[in-house]
């Protein structure tokens, strides 16, 4: 992957997406690169964020290395169909209609909502683009983002990325507490 440390067997477990057909190839990346993130913070920042991050002078940029460097590993992330569901239907419709938020817009949508929490990233659906920009989490003064994909408490995930009118791509990443 980004480092040969990687490949050591212990970060085999945090492909826990790959039998959960619903999502895409992309999708499942993006709940597998998250769990690589979680698992180990420290190998995560020297050898994906600090190599590949955009802007290294940024406040956002350094305050992740400095959060993910001080980390305790996270426990990883397992699909949630019922995430999946949420995801898939607010990041499809907000695609059609080019709308930018977390409200949902249709009936149906609030229907299948299911999220304790949620991150929306526009512009790109490429899985490790979605990823790094959720935890820099530039011009996002909460770090909302960041707090939910490092969040300790969540434990179920989906992922949709789609279509977005405006903004060429929408992902939206849903998680939940299902168990402690």
């Amino acid at each position: 992957m980004y480092s040969k440390e990687w490949n050591a067997p212990q970060y085999l477990e945090c492909n826990t997406a790959a039998r959960a057909r619903y999502m895409s190839d992309s999708e499942r990346k993006v709940v597998y690169i998250l769990n690589l993130a979680r698992k180990n913070p420290q190998l995560f920042c020297e050898t994906v964020v600090k190599p590949l991050a955009y802007d290294k002078t940024s406040s956002y940029y350094l305050s992740l290395v400095e959060t993910m460097s001080k980390m305790e590993p996270l426990g990883i992330l397992y699909p949630d169909s019922g995430c999946y569901a949420s995801a898939h239907c607010h990041a499809y419709s907000t695609g059609i209609t080019g709308y930018t938020g977390h409200e949902r817009q249709t009936a149906e949508c609030r229907k299948v909502q299911r999220y304790n929490g949620e991150c929306c990233d526009y512009g790109t659906d490429k899985p490790l683009d979605i990823i790094l920009e959720l935890l820099t989490d530039e011009d996002v003064p909460s770090l909302g983002h960041r707090q939910i994909c490092l969040g300790d408490r969540y434990t179920g995930i989906g992922t949709s990325i789609q279509p977005h009118k405006q903004y060429s791509h929408v992902a939206v990443i849903d998680v939940v507490i299902t168990r402690k």
